[in-house]
């Protein structure tokens, strides 16, 4: 028997029923959470995550290029001297979210994140193109931040040993031209070498190990969150009223340009400010006690970062150096390997269903328990994308795939709050099932409105190739909607692990 129960489908076709009728049933098909609760017993994970470790994978997540790059243009570009507020509006939306995201982590303390919360609220089908979309915001996230650690990698051999790399081989050779509505190959520029070695030498550390990787974070947290205080505190001298004037520059015919519609522009441009803290709860499997720290761990790390970012945008971008420029390196390095931990365990969770690849994507090492193969190759992708592309294409993209996300997690709430109103939660969203969850969820819509049409387009033609992948594979495989193949994998499963422990013994 399946250790799967159907609520919106069971498996069996119904008398009469089309088949037409059949398989659109079977796209909403819904994981129960008993199964999910299951799955994450039989997870052979390494359960050494303390509250602490998954507070400081929340702040490595959180605090990186949207503070340290990103915010220079969302103020030159958009919002001028409103960028503050840009900050707060996105603040207050991923605020929502971070409420939403501690209640189902409460409640589904598994790797999947967001899809998992999805497969148990709304099926199958929005399960699969969530998952899809967090790869936007893991593997395409990890790659823009990599390019900002390249910029401030230059900077600091620049600023403190007078010593200047060739554009050649630190910049991306390819850009978008928002005139010409297309991407441009970049004369005299190769590959983004700089942004290609973080994330390799990254992507072997997460190899080693949870809890090495945990160590690493929480050294070079810790570096940027003294930069960060120092630099508030350093930084206040320089504060001029005078450049707070007009304080929301004028509107001059460009949609995203200043005006108030620059500033919701920006908002959507520094929401990747924000992004992070939904990454903890990719490591449930792997923390102690997930149904009481989870919660902790994402609330405490939103709002020390929300102190941190409203500090900083008082006293005004204006010191930098050495300091500052390790500091960025050390900052931008946590959240590289922070996104870079998080996307390989969505793919676990995605194939311990039967969606994707399972004999390579749910393979853990045996001495070091990480799943080792996606991550290898999501290390390898993010690194070529990262030397390619320029962080402006590369964030962009990066907010509306976690927009859509975190609209999900809202939705999610509210659907659970109905539908498994008796389930133990050791964290409720307060307000009730609607005030918050709902207003996320309509701030998050907004925001995908004012994103650019660049985005937008490559949002949804990425999620039309994760839609034939699931069509030609995923829907195919699904143990949950294919009871049958289900119990030849896991036989299958049963000789693998037969032949590993021979080859052990051997």
């Amino acid at each position: 028997m399946s250790k799967y129960s159907f609520i919106t489908s069971g498996a069996p076709r119904q008398p009469g029923e089309s088949n037409w009728k059949y398989h659109v049933r079977k796209l909403f098909t819904v994981k129960t959470l008993t199964s999910v609760d299951e799955d994450a017993k039989k997870s052979t994970l390494s359960k050494s995550l303390s509250v602490f470790d998954l507070l400081m994978i929340g702040l490595g997540g959180i605090i990186g290029s949207g503070i340290f790059v990103l915010t220079g243009e969302a103020a030159g570009e958009m919002a001028g001297p409103a960028v503050v507020i840009s900050f707060i509006l996105a603040g207050i939306t991923a605020s929502f979210s971070a409420l939403s995201y501690s209640e189902l982590a409460s409640m589904i303390p598994i790797s999947g994140s967001t899809y998992s919360y999805a497969y148990a609220t709304m099926g199958e089908l929005v399960a699969w193109i969530i998952g899809w979309d967090l790869t936007l915001e893991y593997l395409v996230g990890a790659s823009a931040v990599a390019v900002g650690w390249s910029g401030y990698f230059v900077n600091l051999f620049k600023d403190g040993f007078n010593i200047e790399f060739s554009d050649s081989w630190t910049s991306a050779p390819i850009t978008y031209s928002s005139d010409l509505g297309g991407f441009e190959i970049v004369p005299g520029a190769y590959f983004n070498v700089p942004a290609f070695t973080i994330i390799i030498f990254l992507t072997i550390l997460s190899i080693l190990g949870i809890k090495e990787s945990a160590r690493f974070n929480t050294m070079i947290v810790s570096v940027k969150l003294i930069v960060l205080t120092v630099f508030c505190i350093a930084a206040g001298i320089y504060v001029d009223p005078k450049n707070y004037s007009p304080f929301i520059p004028p509107n001059e015919g460009s949609f995203s340009q200043f005006g108030f519609t620059g500033v919701l522009a920006g908002t959507s441009v520094v929401f990747f400010a924000f992004i992070g803290f939904d990454s903890i709860s990719t490591t449930s499997q792997e923390a102690r006690n997930p149904q009481k720290d989870l919660p902790i761990a994402i609330m405490s790390s939103f709002g020390i970062v929300t102190i941190y970012y409203i500090s900083v945008w008082v006293t005004g971008m204006q010191w930098l150096g050495i300091f500052i420029d390790f500091g960025a390196i050390c900052g931008l390095s946590s959240v590289i390997l922070v996104l870079l931990m998080g996307q390989p365990r969505i793919f676990l969770a995605m194939a311990n269903d039967g969606l994707f690849f399972p004999k390579l994507a749910s393979r853990i090492h045996p001495r070091f328990k990480t799943p080792y193969i996606t991550t290898a190759a999501c290390g390898l992708l993010c690194a070529i994308v990262s030397a390619l592309f320029p962080i402006g294409v590369l964030a962009e993209l990066t907010s509306v795939g976690t927009l859509l996300a975190f609209f999900i997690v809202n939705i999610g709430v509210i659907i659970l709050r109905f539908t498994a109103s008796d389930v133990p939660r050791k964290f409720r969203v307060p307000g009730g099932p609607f005030l918050f969850p709902l207003s996320g969820a309509l701030l998050d819509l907004l925001l995908l409105a004012t994103s650019s049409k660049a985005s937008i387009e490559r949002l949804f033609i990425w999620m039309a190739v994760g839609l034939l992948i699931y069509i030609f594979y995923g829907r195919r495989h699904s143990k949950a909607n294919n009871p049958n193949k289900t119990e030849v994998m896991e036989m299958e499963d049963i000789d693998d692990v037969k032949t590993s422990k021979i080859d052990n013994f051997k």
